[in-house]
């Protein structure tokens, strides 16, 4: 499907926030081809608009990270668009978050964060990784957290969300190990306004998405293992 001089992203979580900001922003190039993946596409309108005026460049796919079979029959969907064609850019946008601390955490939103942060990620770049072995990027982004980082010091901030985005950094760095012909990377996308940032966060979606574009499309495979602020500055984990 895609042209030698097109490059094809696939998001989670693409319905708002980051994944929707960053689909849009997308568009501005013609080079780029959107696989946008969301649990409910029928109640996407925002992104299902951006579909209708994309000319055929945003594909609209039903995926629930934490759903096993919803993945695998993503993966199928995303292969019949694509035909001989590779994701170039996997993007494992999808998240969410609690506030809550090590003593007041309950075990069943912690495991519902898990399943989503963690081994959502981890399953959908199982199942995805045939698509991207065959692009020309090869290029995996963990979208994680500052709040992740143990050389990062934020108190009892989201203490089950940063044990994960902490679990999706240690992911990235196994990912990488197994395979260093792929391109792996960690991506905090900073405090945004967004759904799960609360309106009280210091940038617009627009300003982080936009540092993410920029990050990710600069990647070179020495950058493999790392992790990157919106900036695109590789800090410690």
């Amino acid at each position: 499907m895609a042209s030698p001089q097109t490059y094809v992203w696939f998001i989670t979580g693409a319905s708002r926030g980051i994944g929707l900001e960053l689909t849009k922003q997308l568009l501005d190039s013609p080079s780029n081809i959107i696989l946008a993946a969301c649990r409910n596409p029928s109640n996407a309108t925002a992104l299902n608009a951006l579909s209708s005026s994309s000319t055929g460049r945003v594909h609209v796919l039903t995926l629930d990270v934490t759903n096993h079979q919803s993945v695998r029959d993503a993966a199928k969907e995303a292969a019949s668009i694509l035909g001989d064609s590779g994701i170039d850019y996997l993007i494992n946008n999808a998240g969410i978050i609690a506030a809550d601390s090590a003593f007041t955490a309950q075990p069943e939103v912690m495991q519902k964060l898990f399943d989503t942060n963690v081994i959502g990620p981890a399953y959908v770049t199982q199942v995805f990784l045939p698509l991207v072995e065959k692009s020309k990027k090869k290029t995996v982004v963990n979208v994680s957290s500052e709040l992740g980082r143990l050389t990062a010091d934020f108190g009892t901030l989201s203490t089950s969300y940063s044990i994960t985005k902490a679990a999706l950094n240690m992911l990235t760095y196994k990912q990488q190990k197994e395979r260093p012909d792929i391109v792996f990377i960690s991506l905090c996308p900073g405090w945004l306004k967004t759904d799960l940032g609360g309106q009280n966060a210091p940038n617009d979606v627009d300003v982080g998405v936009a540092g993410i574009v920029k990050t990710v499309t600069g990647l070179t495979p020495q950058d493999s293992g790392k992790f990157f602020n919106y900036k695109g500055e590789s800090l410690p984990w």
